[in-house]
């Protein structure tokens, strides 16, 4: 990979005592939860359960009924949008469709915490764009109508924006949608990478468990709007655990150093099949998945 971008200094994230309504209905129940500066963090649970509405928050799109939320030692609504949208890039699951616009202007709007709509784009701002163009591998689009893409470029060009805003947290809600197998284990390995390099915070939601497992140093499991466990992949991935959070059986395998969970299917073929599979070197893993916290 190229130059990375310019590195920002990962910010903390806390909430204390978060309690979110979305029109009548409570989501969010007393969350109280750390994202610590730097690190990568997964949220898992079932569908429904208030991750989005928990990033959404932690973003400051949504208004809490009661509790707080800080960065650093900041409090969040103490900060004016300009200034929250420089420190924290956000892409919502299910971002508005752009229409008239190229993927290298879509991507240019992730600067506008910089310079003001319609400010003019200088040297850093070019250079942020270009960089971010690169890291989804988008510089053959650049010309493209963003509503002529496929879902996963698409996908990728709002990943993209999100990089180009160069906050100290990234929020990131199933960035994986509309992504082939090949691109999904691609981007995760990428946005890891650009951790690494920066110390920038992520944190972002994703179902696929393994997949939060290999690339996280953190997850969170979420259950009827409340936060329920905390730890890291290793601790995180118990089948009990699991099964309490997603009502689904699940057989635990270790795969060359990383905790991998499967769910075991009922009836014939169910869970002893797992087991033998497991005896004879478990599933393949496709390649790049073990380079998340274990390397490479």
């Amino acid at each position: 990979m190229t130059e990375s971008l310019t590195p920002a200094a990962g910010a903390s994230l806390r909430a204390e005592g978060l309690n979110v309504a979305v029109g009548a209905r409570n989501v969010l129940t007393q969350v109280d939860v750390t994202f610590a500066a730097g690190r990568v963090s997964a949220l898992c649970g079932p569908n429904g359960c208030g991750k989005s509405t928990l990033l959404r928050t932690l973003g400051g799109l949504l208004k809490p009924v009661s509790g707080r939320v800080w960065l650093d030692d900041t409090p969040l609504d103490s900060l004016r949008a300009r200034e929250r949208a420089r420190r924290i890039a956000l892409l919502a699951q299910t971002p508005g469709m752009p229409f008239g616009m190229t993927v290298a202007e879509l991507v240019a709007c992730g600067r506008y915490s910089h310079t003001g709509m319609g400010g003019r784009l200088g040297e850093r701002d070019n250079l942020a764009i270009e960089r971010a163009l690169h890291l989804m591998e988008l510089e053959t689009l650049c010309t493209r109508d963003v509503t002529a893409l496929s879902g996963g470029e698409r996908q990728r060009a709002f990943i993209a924006m999100a990089l180009a805003q160069e906050g100290n947290v990234l929020l990131l809600d199933e960035p994986t949608t509309y992504l082939d197998v090949r691109h999904q284990i691609d981007i995760l390995a990428r946005i890891r990478e650009l951790n690494r390099e920066t110390g920038m915070t992520v944190v972002w939601v994703l179902h696929d468990l393994n997949q939060a497992a290999a690339f996280s140093d953190a997850m969170l499991l979420m259950r009827d709007g409340k936060l329920v466990f905390s730890g890291t992949p290793d601790e995180t991935m118990d089948p009990d655990r699991l099964m309490a959070v997603f009502a689904t059986p699940m057989q635990r395998i270790d795969f060359q150093g990383l905790p991998m969970c499967l769910p075991v299917l009922g009836g014939q073929g169910g869970r002893s099949d797992v087991r033998e599979r497991a005896e004879i070197g478990g599933p393949s893993v496709p390649n790049g998945l073990n380079g998340g916290r274990h390397g490479g």
